[in-house]
């Protein structure tokens, strides 16, 4: 290849379909694994219930949704599916009750050539 050609584009990080959902009462902080390549978290504050996000989230990573819920207490419960397969759930109760869902994602294949 000579010098100023273009080489290949970038490839795509693989991803899997993952959906994080908080029901419950009250209003919530929630923070979940972000869609970017490197996964970073993203932080929903005040979040009314229901709250339901459908991302694709880079293999490798671990998706997780964590739940805080605010001085007034109440109940939620998150619940976490990959690739359309319930994962987890788990409930916080009380003021400032806090609770999370995770899962696993496999490392992506590699790559041949």
């Amino acid at each position: 290849m000579l010098r100023g050609e273009e080489s290949d584009p970038p490839r795509k990080v693989p991803t899997a379909a993952v959906t994080y959902e908080v029901t419950g009462e009250g209003t919530v902080e929630i923070t979940y694994q972000g869609a970017s390549e490197k996964g970073t978290a993203e932080t929903v504050t005040r979040a009314e219930l229901p709250w339901r996000k459908e991302i694709r989230v880079p293999l490798g990573r671990a998706p997780v949704v964590s739940v805080v819920l605010g001085a007034k207490g109440g109940q939620a419960k998150c619940a976490l599916a990959i690739k359309g397969r319930h994962v987890q759930s788990a409930t916080a109760d009380g003021a400032y009750g806090r609770t999370n869902c995770t899962g696993v994602l496999p490392s992506p294949a590699p790559s041949a050539g």
